[in-house]
C-alpha cells in the first residue's frame, strides 16, 4: 500500500513465483495507470491461477516448486502432517485430542511463522507498507490469510485533511485473528493520537487481545511494526513542506518473540533486534512494545 496514492494491490494462494510481494506492487503499479480496455475497473487483488498468468502477461519471472522448499521447510511439514494424522485418529475420544492440542501448542516452534513486514519513509515523508507470507502451518487449500487482505495485513496513508500523521504498519501473527479485527487500519486510526506509544500500546490490549471479534480464543497470536512521521514544528525557517522529519518506529507482540530490523538507504546493513515478552507474560494473552524516534533532515533518505 502507498501512502501518497493510497493505491493497494495483492495477490493470495500463489505458487511459482519467488517473490509474490513483487506482483503485488506490479499490481498496484497498473492499477495507478487508469481504466483497462472497454472501461474495466483494474484489479487490485488476485488470487490462484489467475494471479500467476497475470504475473507471467507482466513479465515476473516464475521459478520452479523446488527451489522454495528447503530442508527445514520440508522437515516442518512432514512433522505438522504426522501431527495432524493424529489428531484425526484420535477425534472421537474428547480429553485425548484436548491433551494433544495442548502438546501441540507447547511445541508449535517459530519456523512455521514466516511472515515478512515492512514499513518506509523517503525524503519527502511518503510513506509506504508491505507485508508477504507463506501462511500457517497445514492450512487449508486455497486459504487467504490476513497478508493479502485490505486493512488487515499492511496499511499506509500520508498526512493530510484530519491525520496530522503519516502513518505505515504490517502485521504478523494468525491470520484469522488480524483480520477478524482489521488490525493494520485500527493501528493506522489509532496513530492519530498525540501519544503514538500509548495508543499501539492501548490498541494492541483494546482491539486484539480483549477484542469482542476474537471472544473465545484462549492465546490470540500477533505483532505489528508501525512507522508514524510528521514535520517538526517550531523550527526557524521551515515550512510545512521542508521542515525536518520526527520519525517514530514501534512494533508489539503477544507472540513470545518477534525479530525487528531498521535501517537507512545510506546503511549497508540492517540493524536486528529480538523483541521478547517479558519475564512471565504468558503468549497469546499477554504483550510486549518497544520502540524509538529519530529526526530526519531535508536531505536524509
Amino acid at each position: 500500500m502507498d501512502g501518497k496514492s493510497l493505491s493497494f494491490g495483492a495477490v493470495g494462494s500463489i505458487s511459482g513465483i519467488k517473490n509474490p510481494v513483487l506482483v503485488a506492487n506490479k499490481l498496484m503499479c497498473e492499477a495507478q495507470k487508469g481504466k483497462l480496455s472497454a472501461g474495466r475497473i483494474p484489479p487490485c487483488f488476485l488470487v490462484g491461477d489467475g494471479a500467476y498468468k497475470w504475473a507471467m502477461d507482466h513479465g515476473i519471472p516464475p521459478c520452479s516448486p523446488d527451489v522454495m522448499a528447503t530442508k527445514f521447510s520440508l522437515s516442518a511439514y512432514r512433522r505438522n502432517k504426522r501431527k495432524l494424522e493424529l489428531a484425526e485418529k484420535v477425534e472421537t475420544d474428547l480429553v485425548d485430542l484436548k491433551k494433544f492440542r495442548r502438546s501441540s501448542e507447547n511445541e508449535n516452534d517459530s519456523g512455521s511463522l514466516d511472515t515478512v513486514g515492512a514499513v518506509v519513509i523517503d525524503r519527502e515523508g511518503n510513506v509506504a507498507a508491505a507485508v508477504s507470507s507463506g501462511g500457517l502451518a497445514m492450512k487449508h487449500p486455497g486459504r487467504v490469510g490476513q497478508a493479502a487482505l485490505y486493512g488487515c495485513g499492511c496499511w499506509a496513508e500520508n498526512t493530510g485533511g484530519q491525520n496530522p500523521y503519516s502513518t505505515a504498519v504490517s502485521t504478523s501473527g494468525c491470520g484469522e485473528h488480524l483480520v477478524r479485527t482489521i488490525f493494520a487500519r485500527e493501528c493506522a486510526l489509532a496513530l492519530q493520537a498525540e501519544d503514538a506509544h500509548q495508543a499501539l500500546l492501548e490498541t494492541m490490549q483494546n482491539k486484539f487481545i480483549s477484542s469482542p471479534f476474537l471472544v473465545g480464543e484462549d492465546c490470540i497470536l500477533g505483532g505489528v511494526i508501525v512507522l508514524r512521521c510528521c514535520r517538526c514544528s517550531g523550527e526557524p525557517d521551515s515550512s510545512p513542506s521542508t521542515g525536518a522529519l520526527l520519525v517514530e518506529f514501534l512494533w508489539s507482540h503477544t507472540t513470545e518473540s518477534m525479530c525487528v530490523g531498521y535501517m537507512s538507504a545510506q546503511d549497508g546493513k540492517a540493524k536486528t533486534h529480538i523483541s521478547r515478552l517479558p519475564p512471565g507474560a504468558v503468549a497469546g494473552q499477554s504483550l510486549a512494545i518497544e520502540g524509538g524516534v529519530c529526526r530526519l533532515g531535508i536531505s536524509a533518505n
